[in-house]
């Protein structure tokens, strides 16, 4: 094996490490642990996707803010639940040079506490409803388990996206948006996912009920993201509350959804291969990456042919790279298929005879000829049908990897996802993670009625609740 290979998909961690190291994504030397460095080719990626989630942010009427990173602790103490799930987790300022601060300050965690007291100032009546607002920040977390890049980290690249609604029922009409917006999401980035609601022992700190959104990435579950309904759980510790038509005050009803660099974790683990990354089109720095066949005495002849090419198919609205550095061909497609390149153009001198050239795509590893004058729809066509093949692709290995267990008890190979009876008690739920050393994802989105008895306890089933091993 040459030094510069990866290990085989089978052996994900390392190969997923390996990844992550030789395309350049990010740098994990920087000397605090869990807070890395984002590489240009990485960043040029996550903007990518930054994009497209802005882009359906202001399709459904939100609107762009940047909070303070520092949260007093005065305003974050104000949620009992809040600051029970996240006390633990979250990095604490103390002094302000060799000044001792009088009230301690902490890097976020996440916004709620940050944006609150502020939405209590901006919302004064019916007519401020609802107030949508979004970010994308880094926020801070002390994870304590085994570090790994864009899935488990401590400074995260985040995007959380707040509400604030006269009643419950505007609030789910919210989320309701939000699931839509994630489908438009998916969809570009070429990852099938599924909707749990979690449950009550593992719900967002002071959410009325959690949505996960869970995919499936070498046999376990990697949560993407989240939709949280609060009620008025934060609005009345906050005191948000607006006059309605009759003149009487109302505490607002609030939603979140938020999102992370795992989504380029997930781009990562689901649709590499043993050549290294697949990038979806719309994510790819480059969506097509030219390399010269040059020959000898003809070297500026095929150059200038190469970067004419790529003007043309600029102008076509796609993003091209020609690559003229001092290397063998062989060497430059190696490279150009670990960062996951979805289409290479291949132009020597017997090309140029031909008025021809040679394309490869990326996520089959097929080359076929295509004449000069007909490359523009090919490639265009080729990109819409990567993503295509991307995405059922993915979902296709998704599909089959759940089963219903009659006694998770009992078992002794736990599926990838394990469905189960159950009655609804939270101590039968917890016995079977211990058992099973598993989590529970929660019940479906839409809830599924269960015939029969919780394997448990004996009493009758009310649902189905949903098992993984999870990162």
């Amino acid at each position: 094996m040459r030094l510069d290979e990866l290990p085989p998909r089978d052996d994900f961690n390392d190969w997923y490490n390996e990844i992550v190291e030789k395309a350049g994504l990010t740098d994990k030397r920087y000397p605090i642990k869990g807070m890395n460095v984002w590489t240009p080719y990485g960043w040029k990626v996550m903007l990518s996707i930054d994009s497209l989630i802005r882009n359906e942010m202001e399709r459904t009427g939100h609107d762009e803010v940047n909070f303070p990173t520092l949260i007093p602790e005065s305003e974050f103490s104000k949620e009992a639940e809040h600051i029970k799930g996240f006390g633990k987790d979250v990095y604490w300022v103390t002094h302000a040079g060799e000044n001792e601060l009088d009230v301690r300050l902490l890097l976020r965690p996440t916004s709620e506490t940050a944006m609150y007291p502020m939405f209590s100032l901006w919302i004064r009546s019916h007519s401020d409803l609802p107030l949508k607002i979004f970010q994308l920040v880094s926020t801070f977390r002390y994870e304590t388990k085994q570090t790994r890049a864009f899935i488990r980290v401590r400074e995260i690249h985040f995007f959380e996206a707040h509400t604030a609604h006269r009643d419950y029922e505007d609030a789910e009409r919210q989320i309701k948006e939000d699931l839509e917006i994630l489908d438009n999401l998916m969809r570009k980035l070429c990852i099938p996912y599924e909707v749990h609601k979690r449950p009550d022992w593992d719900k967002f700190a002071g959410a009325y009920y959690s949505l996960g959104i869970d995919t499936l990435m070498a046999g376990r579950i990697l949560q993407i993201g989240s939709i949280h309904q609060y009620r008025d759980n934060f609005s009345k510790p906050y005191d948000i509350t607006y006059e309605d038509e009759n003149g009487e005050h109302h505490h607002v009803h609030q939603t979140t959804y938020g999102m992370s660099e795992r989504l380029f974790g997930a781009i990562i683990g689901i649709h590499g291969d043993d050549h290294g990354l697949i990038l979806p089109p719309e994510l790819a720095p480059y969506q097509i990456v030219i390399v010269p066949i040059p020959k000898k005495g003809h070297q500026d002849e095929v150059y200038g042919v190469c970067n004419s090419l790529a003007d043309e198919l600029k102008a076509g609205g796609f993003r091209v790279h020609v690559d003229l550095r001092e290397l063998r061909p062989g060497n430059k497609y190696y490279h150009w298929e670990l960062r996951g390149v979805p289409v290479r153009i291949e132009l020597g001198m017997r090309d140029m005879e031909n008025a021809t050239v040679m394309v490869f795509r990326r996520d089959t590893m097929d080359k076929e000829v295509v004449k000069r004058d007909e490359l523009i729809p090919y490639i265009r066509n080729m990109l819409s049908d990567i993503e295509r093949n991307l995405y059922e692709r993915a979902k296709e290995k998704m599909k089959g990897h759940t089963a219903l267990v009659e006694n998770p008890m009992e078992i002794e190979e736990v599926p990838d996802i394990m469905k189960v009876r159950w009655c609804g008690d939270e101590e039968c739920g917890l016995k079977i993670e211990e058992r099973t050393d598993t989590s529970a994802l929660g019940t479906a989105e839409h809830e599924e009625e269960a015939e029969g008895t919780c394997p448990v306890c004996g009493k009758p089933a009310k649902t189905y609740l949903y098992f993984a091993k999870t990162y």
